[in-house]
């Protein structure tokens, strides 16, 4: 292609590009409530979001105590939600909840904001704030709305995050464990089944206390290892009767004699 036609489709291209832009100015500084509200709509309406959120934000205080402030309330909290700036939109479907009590959007707006920080719930391995902010306002969000619709889901999203908190818990006690931190690895496992008694990973997590409670026996000073070992006696004859067919059976049934021998050697100290 010619360099005089490129030259002109770009130029005509920064044309239209400057006209929009320099029309969306013109809106923004109109000064004129009702044209922004008009023009907020209809950008809000094609997906531009942010030009929205600009014009619902310059209207907000023009129509606060009319019928459509509600509405643009409302839709200003979302536009914040699909630019996926999760923390604003918590912060205003939260407020609108608020300041519109008796609202029919009020459901709406307390489930995204719920939504929003499940959103901001990252991965097990990080901090877990937005994680277990989401929890409680989805369990007050069922609390609330029993016969809501979205009850399921709320259900599912909890299950979701409590199952990535206690990945990140029993993560947190195999980390003790591999430093060699043997009475943190305890804890932690132990909270664990304290926090979470309906895991279907509670055999797993005994069997690394029973680990943890060997090895922390095997490396303790000498007035505190039989004490330990004979807690550790205790903690496999629970897991055995627990689980009789786990495939950990043999392991702590030899566990289990060489602490018998290891309790005579230290009586005969």
């Amino acid at each position: 292609m010619p360099y005089s036609i490129r030259l002109f489709i770009g130029m005509a291209l920064l044309s239209v590009m400057v006209s929009c832009k320099s029309e969306f100015e013109k809106i923004r500084t109109s000064g004129d409530p009702e044209l922004l509200y008009k023009e907020a709509l209809n950008f809000n309406q094609e997906k531009e979001y942010q030009k929205a959120q600009t014009l619902f934000e310059l209207i907000i205080t023009s129509f606060r105590g009319r019928k459509e402030g509600e509405d643009i309330y409302f839709k200003y909290a979302y536009t914040f939600y699909y630019l996926e700036d999760y923390i604003l939109a918590t912060h205003y479907f939260k407020t609108f909840a608020q300041t519109y009590g008796v609202s029919p959007l009020r459901e709406e707006a307390e489930f995204m904001s719920a939504y929003s920080n499940y959103q901001l719930s990252p991965s097990f391995r990080l901090d877990q704030e937005y994680t277990l902010e989401a929890i409680e306002e989805l369990e007050n969000f069922v609390t609330l709305y029993p016969e809501s619709k979205r009850v399921e889901e709320c259900n599912r999203l909890i299950d979701e995050m409590r199952s990535k908190l206690e990945q990140k818990a029993f993560e947190e006690g195999k980390l003790y464990f591999n430093i060699r931190q043997y009475q943190s690895a305890i804890n932690s496992f132990e909270n664990l089944l304290k926090d979470f008694p309906e895991t279907d990973n509670a055999e797993e997590v005994r069997y690394m206390i029973f680990r943890a409670s060997f090895l922390r026996a095997e490396n303790s000073v000498l007035e505190k290892r039989k004490e330990r070992y004979e807690e550790t006696q205790n903690l496999i004859g629970e897991f055995l009767q627990k689980y009789a067919k786990s495939s950990y059976r043999k392991e702590l049934e030899n566990a289990r004699d060489q602490i018998v021998l290891k309790i005579k050697q230290l009586n005969n100290v």
